[in-house]
């Protein structure tokens, strides 16, 4: 059984969690929460055990008395990058994508991507519309998960410009990431085009082949 640190974000994609959750579970795995607060307003995060699930108020849970820090509070992304076997994001939101490509770390989910040690598997799953997909941010964003996790000690001379393409090009020399290209369907907005979160199946099949690897 691994210890599985799931991320959930603001895309529509996270009615899904339940069913993410229950399949991870049902494989053995422990499985804890960490919701943006955008994500819950896609599903109701009573469906998930309620000591399973995290929110940026439990990073510092004095400040909800008006208190202040004393020093050796635990520090929760921390304790939770220590207890975790494997980070999963899914499914990950343009702006998150951004936050861990900048090294922004505004919230606990990024803080602990921003401390998690570049040695243990990371799987992401990630879901927007096709047009946000396309945007050439997506692809400078996933270049630069590149360049911080490859086994190359430099950024390539040629490097595609396609997201798509960089999503294969992580998953071929990025040992402990594994990103999810997302996939053609009709979306909740009504386009139709690429930038659909995989499906759970799919996503439970990374994390046990990143642990086994």
């Amino acid at each position: 059984m691994a210890k599985v640190l799931l991320g959930v974000t603001g895309s529509v994609a996270a009615i899904r969690t339940p069913l993410l959750y229950e399949s991870l579970a049902q494989g053995g795995h422990d499985v804890r929460v960490v919701l943006t607060e955008s994500a819950e307003y896609f599903f109701d995060a009573r469906a998930l055990a309620t000591e399973a699930v995290f929110r940026d108020a439990d990073e510092w849970p004095r400040r909800r008395h008006g208190e202040r820090y004393q020093r050796d509070d635990p520090v929760l992304h921390i304790e939770l990058r220590r207890w975790a076997d494997l980070l999963l994001v899914a499914p990950l939101d343009a702006h998150t994508l951004a936050k861990f490509a900048l090294g922004l770390c505004d919230n606990l989910l990024s803080c602990i991507y921003r401390a998690w040690e570049r040695d243990r598997p990371i799987v992401l799953a990630p879901a927007m519309n096709t047009t946000m997909w396309d945007h050439p941010a997506t692809a400078r964003h996933l270049r630069q998960l590149f360049i911080d996790h490859s086994t190359f000690l430099s950024e390539p001379l040629s490097m595609p410009a396609e997201a798509s393409a960089l999503c294969e090009l992580v998953n071929q020399h990025c040992p402990k990431l594994r990103v999810l290209t997302p996939v053609v369907k009709r979306l909740a907005c009504g386009d139709e085009g690429m930038g659909a979160m995989v499906e759970v199946n799919t996503i439970v099949a990374a994390v046990e082949a990143a642990l086994a690897s």
